[in-house]
């Protein structure tokens, strides 16, 4: 599978599923649990959270390497590594669509062009914006920052809490993942990485 693509269709829903069956697929689910999917209160639930769906996983439609293409060539000399901490996302776990919360941190050492900030976080809430696992998601951005921009290294740390714990199951809220994905030289040079992590606060 290509991660960085968008669907095929780029139509915003699956072109094998219609809107009203992602609606009846909801009502169901409403009576499943033991309500009235007809009553005041949930009559326009089925069409809130299909709008809902679509909003959560818009990563689907968007490539997030195509977020990345555009570059700056005058960065006035400045060849020190570049960091976006505390990037806020939320995302859903593939295996009980609950939710993840948390914040990403990036980072990567230029070589002659830099990119956009912005760019940066909106290729995190790309990727998160679609199932996912928290592993996959951290080498998904850093990877994805290392093909495209070609720089010396690439770092990325996410810290999230995962609805899949904190609201089912064990049921243990308060409890945080942390995940990385080094690159490069962030990989291969112990003093860059120290100061990567003294710059994002873990030493």
């Amino acid at each position: 599978m290509n991660y960085y693509a968008p669907r095929e269709d780029n139509s915003g829903a699956s072109p094998h599923v219609s809107e009203e069956e992602a609606r009846e697929a909801v009502r169901t689910l409403l009576r499943w649990a033991g309500d009235d999917p007809d009553r005041e209160g949930l009559r326009d639930t089925p069409d809130r959270v299909a709008r809902a769906y679509r909003e959560y996983f818009e990563g689907y439609e968007q490539d997030p390497a195509a977020m990345l293409a555009r570059t700056f060539g005058d960065s006035g000399g400045y060849d020190e590594m570049v960091v976006l901490k505390d990037i806020p996302f939320n995302s859903h776990c593939e295996h009980h669509m609950a939710p993840i919360i948390g914040k990403a941190a990036v980072a990567y050492l230029p070589r002659e062009r830099i990119v956009g900030i912005s760019k940066l976080a909106r290729v995190v809430h790309a990727f998160a914006h679609r199932l996912q696992v928290q592993e996959r998601l951290t080498v998904q951005i850093a990877q994805c920052i290392m093909d495209t921009l070609n720089p010396h290294g690439v770092a990325v740390v996410i810290e999230a809490q995962h609805g899949c714990m904190t609201c089912r199951g064990v049921r243990t809220p308060g409890v945080g993942m942390v995940t990385s994905k080094l690159l490069g030289c962030f990989l291969e040079d112990r003093s860059s990485r120290a100061e990567l992590l003294a710059l994002l606060g873990y030493r």
